[in-house]
């Protein structure tokens, strides 16, 4: 999957530059979901889709993955001059896992843009989980929970009288 840089992420260079950090950021830190979700192994996604590796502040990352040698194989593919590209997702023919994991990226992407470098370092899994608009993303719903991936809202307890 690949997405434009021009305007999809930021208007400047210097937004452009935090968003797509971001991204690696949240994928990096939310590696074991990601990889549920992507339907790969780990020996897959080493080969077709390999790792930056986890650092503790997104700018350090994107420059990390700037200087990496891994090239096209990398879990988001920063070769490319006006695109970034999602390798990490398996093929599949069935089209509620294709709409889902477009609706992932598109998550991704949203949480990345409107998020600063630290709001995006105290994300957790469960509070991305739970931004996810049940009526605008409902593929994207049912898959995480198809895959144990998704975390239900939290439960308001009730006084019991005995």
């Amino acid at each position: 999957m690949i997405m434009p840089m021009n305007c999809a992420m930021g208007d400047s260079f210097e937004m452009q530059e935090k968003t797509i950090s971001n991204i690696l950021f949240f994928i990096e830190k939310c590696w074991d979901q990601m990889l549920r979700f992507s339907r790969r192994t780990e020996e897959q996604m080493n080969r077709w889709a390999s790792r930056y590796g986890y650092k503790d502040n997104p700018k350090e990352l994107l420059e990390h993955a700037k200087n990496n040698t891994i090239g096209r194989y990398a879990c988001v593919n920063l070769s490319n001059l006006a695109t970034i590209e999602f390798r990490m997702f398996r093929g599949t023919l069935k089209l509620n896992t294709f709409i889902a994991t477009l609706q992932l990226v598109d998550q991704i992407c949203n949480v990345a843009i409107s998020l600063s470098n630290e709001e995006m370092k105290n994300l957790s899994w469960q509070d991305f989980v739970l931004g996810i608009s049940k009526d605008n993303k409902p593929e994207l719903i049912e898959y995480l929970k198809l895959r144990q991936l998704y975390v239900n809202e939290p439960i308001i307890e009730e006084n019991e009288e005995i």
